[in-house]
């Protein structure tokens, strides 16, 4: 088919991530011609540096509980009909090696480039056609078509899916083009913010600790009811680690943050077995034996104090105790899109089809992926939603409107 301006397709996506192209492999299985469109000069930039460069393609325990949303059900349709196992079955298919890390994240043994030469491959199996280094100019719909201009040429299809991602690591090239096509068809477009990013401190919370930057270690941390157990980093700037970018999802400005440092411990109990073992030992000294030494040595010089245990009444047990159980973190934001993994808000799920991702205002128009207000926990769960949200949209720009 040529791809002269003007050039006509059965389905347009707009991006070539990990939303766009399953959308448009799945759709090229049915027998559909499609176009891909991709802004940055090679497709999948974000798969290809995402699990430190071996890509946490899915998350074997994915469920719609890891997902955040306006509407919590929305997600539950596409999860259950592409699944892990589904994503898995294609990875084996192509004889890509992977390994579980932990918590059911799956990564490539050697590298992400495997996930996207394998999404490529797929694409070039159904004949699916794919422009990189291309602008998109404007969107419009008429005469039941949808109508692109673009920096290499003017493209039509009865269909169009809109895979842009967020607006996450704007070095990748992300930008808020799916927001605005999505406004331009009278889309509701929910407020968006970072998500899974690094906390940051200011004032007197930064001062105790940036010098501690390096020191990481495992904690419980909780923001309202919502916990995550894993690593805390300090950084430079604030907190970063496992932990912390999964609980800033759920962050807001204000919102008090604890963090137990020893998980899975009984602190009370610890403390008197200390005092009644070695009551000489100082307090800091027994803490280095069970969280990392210079963290140990802050903690007693600004929350606890240091003394032998046993000149400790019992009022400063408890307050030791209770500072271990709840250590209190005052962050005054996050570092933002620069290094978030994800944008959370977007296209109102209100006004999308759950099955089909279609909008309920346009006919032929699809949302997928991050543009899309469903953002998952860190793990693998927002590939999965990447797979599952363009498997559902492929198959359903296959059938009749």
């Amino acid at each position: 088919m040529s791809t002269a301006a003007g050039a006509a397709f059965d389905l347009i996506v707009l991006g070539g991530g990990a939303a766009g192209l399953m959308s448009a492999l799945t759709a090229g299985r049915l027998g559909l011609r499609v176009l891909v469109l991709e802004h940055a000069e090679r497709c999948g930039k974000k798969i290809l540096m995402s699990g430190g460069g071996r890509c946490n393609f899915t998350n074997t325990g994915t469920t719609p509980a890891q997902f955040l949303s306006q509407n919590p059900h929305f997600c539950k349709s596409a999860l259950a009909r592409f699944k892990p196992s589904d994503f898995i079955d294609m990875v084996d298919a192509h004889k890509i090696a992977w390994h579980e890390k932990e918590l059911g994240q799956l990564f490539c043994d050697v590298s992400s480039k495997q996930i996207v030469a394998m999404l490529l491959d797929e694409c070039a199996q159904a004949k699916v056609e794919i422009r990189t280094g291309c602008t998109i100019e404007s969107v419009a719909h008429s005469d039941n078509a949808f109508g692109i201009e673009t920096s290499i040429g003017k493209y039509r299809a009865e269909r169009l899916i809109v895979a842009t991602g967020g607006l996450s690591i704007p070095r990748m090239g992300a930008t808020g083009i799916g927001y605005r096509i999505a406004e331009s068809f009278g889309h509701t477009v929910l407020p968006t913010r970072a998500g899974l990013v690094p906390l940051t401190l200011s004032g007197k919370p930064l001062e105790q600790l940036t010098d501690l930057a390096g020191v990481s270690l495992p904690v419980d941390i909780q923001c309202g009811k919502q916990s995550f157990s894993n690593a805390l980093l300090i950084t430079h700037r604030g907190l970063s680690g496992p932990a912390v970018l999964q609980i800033s999802s759920y962050w807001r400005e204000g919102m008090p943050l604890v963090a137990n440092l020893l998980p899975d411990t009984d602190v009370s109990e610890l403390l008197a077995q200390w005092r009644a073992d070695r009551p000489d030992a100082h307090i800091q000294t027994l803490l280095s034996e069970v969280i990392p030494k210079r963290f140990a040595q802050r903690l007693c010089d600004v929350w606890i104090g240091n003394a032998p245990i046993k000149q400790m009444h019992a009022k400063q047990l408890t307050e030791a105790a209770q500072c271990l159980r709840a250590w209190p973190i005052t962050a005054s934001g996050t570092e933002g899109y620069r290094t978030a993994e994800v944008t959370l808000g977007g296209v109102d799920t209100k006004e999308l089809s759950s099955a089909t991702m279609m909008s309920k205002h346009v006919p032929g128009l699809y949302f997928v992926g991050e543009v899309v207000d469903v953002t998952g926990w860190l793990g693998g769960y927002n590939f999965q939603w990447a797979w599952a949200s363009g498997h559902a949209a492929g198959s359903a720009a296959a059938l009749p409107l």
